[in-house]
């Protein structure tokens, strides 16, 4: 499963929509119910199925789906 994949899935379960299908250009407003409450289990989600850790800065940097996908990468290359 590709990373993309992945991302799709966590999407799906915290928004509990079987219909979302993340891009890279994906935005906050692009989602339904995404809201500050709902990034953080986001955030927390991702880092549970990707074995990972967002920093403090990371978390309020992310400005789409793009930003987190390369962050999540580039934590799992290192």
């Amino acid at each position: 499963m590709t990373t993309i994949e992945r991302v799709n899935a966590v999407f799906r379960n915290v928004f509990d929509d079987d219909e979302i299908d993340v891009t890279p250009a994906m935005t906050a407003n692009d989602v339904e119910g995404w809201d500050s409450l709902s990034h953080v289990n986001l955030l927390t989600a991702l880092e549970l199925d990707f074995g990972i850790r967002f920093s403090r800065k990371e978390s309020f940097s992310f400005k789409c789906v793009g930003d987190m996908l390369s962050c999540i990468e580039a934590k799992l290359a290192a």
